[in-house]
C-alpha cells in the first residue's frame, strides 16, 4: 500500500465465534485488514472507504454471543457485507472512518 496511511493498528476481526488477529489500516481511499495467520481463511480483506454505508461502535463478544467489551467497531458496506473489529481507541477509529 503506497498511499499515505491515516490510521493503522493491531485489531481482531470478529466473525461470529471466530476471531483473527491482524493489522487494520485506513488510507484516504481504502480499508485493509491483513491477518497475521492467513491459513484460517479470514482475510486479507480490502474495500473502498466509499463503499462504507455505516461505521459505528459495537461490542466484542465471547463465543460470538456474550458481550464482553465495548472496544469494537462495526463497518457495514453498501453491498450488505459487515465487518466487526475489536481494537483500542474506537472513537478515534470511528472519527477517521466517518470523515
Amino acid at each position: 500500500m503506497s498511499e499515505n496511511i491515516l490510521q493503522s493498528s493491531k485489531a481482531t476481526l470478529q466473525r461470529g465465534a471466530i476471531h483473527a488477529d491482524g493489522q487494520l489500516t485506513v488510507t484516504a481511499t481504502d480499508v485493509t485488514f491483513v491477518p497475521f495467520n492467513q491459513q484460517f481463511g479470514l482475510g486479507p480483506y480490502s474495500f473502498s472507504r466509499g463503499s462504507i454505508a455505516n461505521a459505528c461502535a459495537s461490542t466484542a463478544k465471547a463465543g460470538g454471543l456474550l458481550p464482553i467489551s465495548t472496544d469494537a467497531i462495526k463497518i457495514s458496506l453498501d453491498d450488505g457485507e459487515v465487518y466487526e473489529f475489536i481494537l483500542a481507541n474506537t472513537a478515534q477509529w470511528l472519527q477517521t472512518l466517518n470523515s
